[in-house]
């Protein structure tokens, strides 16, 4: 079977004109494109509804927006989420996903930085909005009149523009041209064991705002013609999961790994899945073969970032997930793992994504400098550090992340999944502590389940027993809660932060 956005030969397929709405709106009408859980109880809109709101948006903004100009999303999963970005991109200006839980000094940074002097949104958003920009009430401005034509824009022309999580300093906008979509579609179908087939219907808990959300599922969803369950939630619950997924007839998920140790955390199983995608952090092989048991299939880890995604995958339709490992390169992208001259190796390296995939950004907004760090030579640096298997990608961790202990270099994940293994561990965090004997120490910094008490020790054997000798935590410290980006990443260098302080603070 062919991937999507590929030629027979294995190519990228792009055309030389190219609207993203267009590729999501070329089904029939009558087809069912999303189905709307937001306000209650299920409703099923069809791609000509769809078009028919994307349109009346359009005419609207085409008073005011020219081509290329930053346009504001902030809503939640919903129809009009979806119309609101098609809108955007159909009359050639640049959308710009905004999360409504963002309070105002992190809206205010990416509408001022973005430029953007109308924000689509809601009543809610409106009022976190205040006079930062032109707040359009989405679902008020109208659907009537005719039809609006595409603009003529080519892969290249910029579409949207995402804004980093910031974990690594301030959020920084990548901007993606309407190849991007393209870009994401064999790697989305890989996630998804080949997406597409018979009565598959897709969703996410991760918000729209994400590239997670409107590329890793809206848009490819709509664009292959596989039904979308648009479902807001505030606070993600294994109880609400449940009830979506037997209400919008999910069969296809992309969790992010936070929720899948929510969901493990419950014991709560899903029957009738036919896919489960997971991608931000590498899963260990205890949470895959919880996933068996609970979904009663292979959960397919991927792999990306808001700068090129969807680059990695396993696909458990076309070959055995490797555990420890984020599968392999997407056809169409060139990965591999990188020296400090930008020649392949095969031991631990930077891993890097050459010039050519289709969804890789254009740039960094108004940052030529950041942009021109990101590249070393013809390969974009993710910033992550891997190792190539064969064809598998073992991921070790963030650069910045990688511990160095009395001359081992230990990535942190392999050891935050050693101990989500363990019954009393609901969610944990590791990092370097500077010592002056080995440079760093490993610390874990754990968040216990309620009501099952562990002790530090118990947890050091855990980890002695199962990993490298000198790879356990030799201190561990128990939190309430561990600092956390909005879509679910611990923020290790808050945790850094808090270690060098204890360090500093000695006697």
């Amino acid at each position: 079977m062919r991937l999507p956005g590929l030629n027979a030969q294995g190519n990228w397929d792009i055309p030389a004109r190219l609207n993203m709405a267009a590729q999501c709106l070329a089904h029939p009408g009558k087809q069912v494109a999303i189905i709307d859980l937001s306000a209650g109880a299920p409703r099923e809109l069809t791609y000509a509804e769809l078009t028919e709101m994307t349109d009346g948006l359009a005419r609207a903004l085409l008073r005011r927006v020219q081509p290329g100009d930053r346009v504001g999303v902030l809503l939640s999963q919903s129809p009009w989420c979806a119309a609101a970005h098609l809108a955007i991109w159909k009359i050639g200006a640049i959308s710009v996903p905004l999360f409504k839980l963002f309070k105002r000094d992190a809206l205010s940074s990416r509408v001022k930085d973005a430029g953007c002097e109308v924000v689509l949104t809601d009543f809610e958003g409106q009022e976190a909005l205040g006079d930062l920009a032109e707040p359009w009430i989405a679902d008020r401005l109208g659907i009537d009149g005719g039809d609006v034509t595409f603009a003529d824009t080519g892969p290249e022309v910029p579409a949207v523009l995402i804004y980093t999580s910031g974990t690594t300093g301030a959020p920084k906008g990548a901007l993606h041209g309407h190849r991007v979509l393209t870009g994401h579609l064999p790697g989305v179908a890989m996630s998804h064991d080949l997406l597409g087939q018979p009565g598959d219907c897709l969703w996410t808990p991760a918000d729209w705002a994400w590239i997670g959300g409107l590329f890793d599922v809206l848009v490819p969803g709509l664009a292959l013609g596989v039904p979308v369950v648009a479902a807001r939630m505030p606070k993600f619950t294994p109880e609400r999961c449940a009830q979506i997924v037997a209400e919008g007839g999910v069969r296809n998920i992309f969790f992010p790994p936070t929720a899948l140790r929510m969901l493990k955390a419950a014991d709560t199983a899903l029957p009738g899945l036919r896919s489960v995608a997971s991608g931000g952090e590498p899963l260990g092989a205890e949470m895959l073969a919880w996933g068996r048991k609970a979904f009663g299939l292979e959960i397919n880890e991927f792999y990306g970032q808001t700068e090129c995604n969807m680059v990695a995958s396993s696909c458990g339709a076309r070959f055995a997930a490797r555990p420890g490992c984020i599968g392999k390169a997407v056809p169409g992208h060139d990965v591999a793992v990188i020296d400090a001259d930008g020649k392949p190796t095969k031991g631990e390296g930077d891993l890097a994504v050459r010039r050519g995939s289709a969804s890789m950004m254009l740039e960094y907004w108004q940052r030529p400098e950041a942009t021109a760090e990101k590249f070393r030579g013809d390969w974009l640096v993710t910033g992550d550090r891997g190792i190539c298997e064969g064809e598998f990608l073992r991921f070790v961790g963030r650069e910045d992340d990688v511990i160095t202990s009395a001359g081992y270099r230990i990535g942190p994940a392999e050891i935050e999944d050693c101990l989500l293994t363990h019954e009393a561990v609901a969610t944990c965090g590791v990092v370097g502590k500077p010592d002056a004997l080995r440079t760093e120490i490993v610390k874990a910094y754990v968040v216990l389940k309620e009501g099952v008490p562990a002790r530090a020790e118990d947890l050091q054997a855990w980890v002695q027993e199962r990993l490298a000798s000198y790879s356990y935590p030799r201190e561990i410290e128990f939190l309430d809660a561990l600092p956390m980006t909005v879509t679910g990443k611990v923020i290790r260098k808050e945790l850094k932060a808090r270690a060098r302080r204890q360090v500093e603070e000695q006697p």
